[in-house]
């Protein structure tokens, strides 16, 4: 896949292999199939933070905070009660419709979600950007590891990362796993 090079390059993953993922039962725990290019991120980078930014939230992680799992259900319980009372984004209207987490930026309370729509395939999926602490949903007309990499290179239409490009070069861009971050003992 000629993103995941291009952000093997831009961004080195660890050394050591993060442990592999059972995705059937990952994705029978969550009751949908996942897109492949989430599947190759976790497969080389592993539960970690993008440029101390972009948190990605892996399969049965050992900290709860990185743990899909455990993130999905957080958050399908903090959007419903917001649901009660302030309208959803654009492309959830339609029934069936849902967000899913895949990633989260630090310290903002900002996530980023699949817009998971009915009988469209995982690969399909695109990106929704949730600032956390308001109401504004940015699409992004792509899936997860052309976003990450658009960020990472500053070409992502968005009102927000921008200022991962005030502070970095070009050849700063760094992952750090989540154990060497959050320490090996997780939850």
């Amino acid at each position: 896949m000629i993103a995941m090079d291009a952000l093997v390059r831009l961004c080195p993953p660890p050394a050591a292999p993060p442990p592999a993922v059972d995705w059937a039962k990952a994705e029978r725990a969550l009751g949908h199939a996942l897109p492949a290019d989430y599947k190759q991120l976790v497969e080389t980078y592993g539960d970690g933070i993008f440029d101390e930014t972009i948190w990605l939230l892996v399969p049965e992680s050992a900290h709860d905070d990185c743990d899909l799992h455990a993130q999905t259900t957080e958050r399908d319980e903090i959007l419903a009660a917001l649901w009660e009372f302030e309208d959803k984004p654009a492309g959830l209207e339609e029934a069936g419709a849902r967000v899913l987490p895949w990633a989260f930026e630090e310290g903002t309370g900002a996530f980023l979600y699949w817009l998971v729509r009915p009988g469209q395939h995982p690969d399909e999926w695109t990106v929704l950007y949730n600032e956390g602490r308001g109401p504004l949903w940015e699409h992004h007309g792509m899936g997860c590891l052309a976003f990450l990499l658009a960020v990472l290179t500053g070409t992502a239409e968005t009102a927000y990362f921008g200022y991962l490009h005030d502070v970095l070069k070009p050849t700063d861009h760094r992952f750090a796993s989540a154990d060497r971050v959050l320490g090996t003992t997780g939850q």
